[in-house]
């Protein structure tokens, strides 16, 4: 059975891709540029921390966990914060589950971190339950972070908890990460809106949303369409009914505006994706988009 980082490979490196892909690599250079190589110097331990930063000689000398701050200047840790609620279960667009698109984006954008030598971990919960990979810079840590993902996100799983996500990271993260928030179509709430300008402080912030399925198709369909949450279906007499797929677009586009607008208001680079194909192309404007505004300021 492939592995899920081989299915990513699988869509990222094929011939017609690579184009993109050195794009994507690109974007993610200028993005992540100016490091320095140079010992900077020595801060105590703290949760999260690498254990090669380790500075061993100085910590039986001071009896202190200390770490060399160096590897902080020069290397970045990428922080994926991934919604792996029942909502990301549910259909997107190209009537694969959600999270698979989400997997696709962790996939493609850890990819290039190793590629580039930062270190990958990944925050997955819902309101049962927030859980984290240790930052590591290996494939295989990865594909385990992958694979946990997948097996988290289920219809049986509880509800979403963007709430819970975002104060984890706010009171367990102290370093300084690219955080690279995944989640779906939900509205941004005031609270949501509220933790996002306390991460902004600490932390360098992305927001990638997965589209949701059309909950009413355009055309005369027997398909079943049910919500996740509440388990309410779709009358399938519905589907087809021009005035009610208009209405839908409209709410949509409306939803999409006001997103936009707050994120472009807390200077947070994002991007939104419907299928697999889309997520090179929508990854490789989100990096450009940020690394210039980032050269602005």
């Amino acid at each position: 059975m492939a592995t899920l980082l081989t299915r990513v490979k699988g869509k990222l490196f094929i011939p017609s891709r690579r184009k993109s892909v050195h794009a994507l690599d690109g974007a993610y250079a200028s993005l992540l540029h100016g490091r320095s190589l140079d010992f900077e110097d020595l801060r105590r331990y703290e949760h999260g921390d690498d254990i090669r930063d380790i500075d061993w000689r100085a910590t039986a000398r001071l009896s202190t966990l200390l770490v060399k701050r160096s590897r902080a200047t020069r290397m970045h840790t990428i922080l994926f914060a991934v919604d792996t609620g029942r909502r990301m279960a549910a259909l997107a667009p190209d009537e694969t589950a959600k999270k698979e698109i989400a997997i696709m984006a962790v996939g493609a954008l850890g990819l290039l971190s190793l590629r580039h030598g930062d270190d990958v971990t990944v925050l997955y919960g819902d309101a049962a339950d927030v859980r984290r990979t240790p930052p590591r810079r290996s494939e295989g840590a990865l594909e385990h972070a992958l694979r946990a993902i997948d097996a988290a996100c289920t219809p049986a799983s509880a509800a979403s908890d963007r709430n819970e996500l975002l104060r984890t990271i706010a009171r367990t993260v102290q370093r300084r990460m690219i955080v690279v928030v995944i989640t779906d179509e939900e509205p941004i709430t005031e609270e949501h809106e509220a933790a996002l300008r306390r991460l902004r402080v600490q932390h360098d912030v992305l927001w990638i949303t997965v589209r949701d399925a059309d909950p009413v198709l355009d055309r005369r369909s027997r398909a079943e369409r049910r919500d996740v949450d509440s388990g309410w279906g779709v009358p399938a007499f519905l589907h087809g009914d021009a005035s009610v797929v208009a209405e839908l677009a409209a709410t949509r586009a409306a939803e999409d505006r006001r997103r936009d607008e707050l994120l472009n208001g807390l200077e947070i680079s994002h991007a939104t994706v419907s299928t697999h194909d889309d997520v090179v192309p929508a990854l490789i404007t989100m990096l450009h988009r940020r690394a210039v505004n980032v050269g602005a300021r």
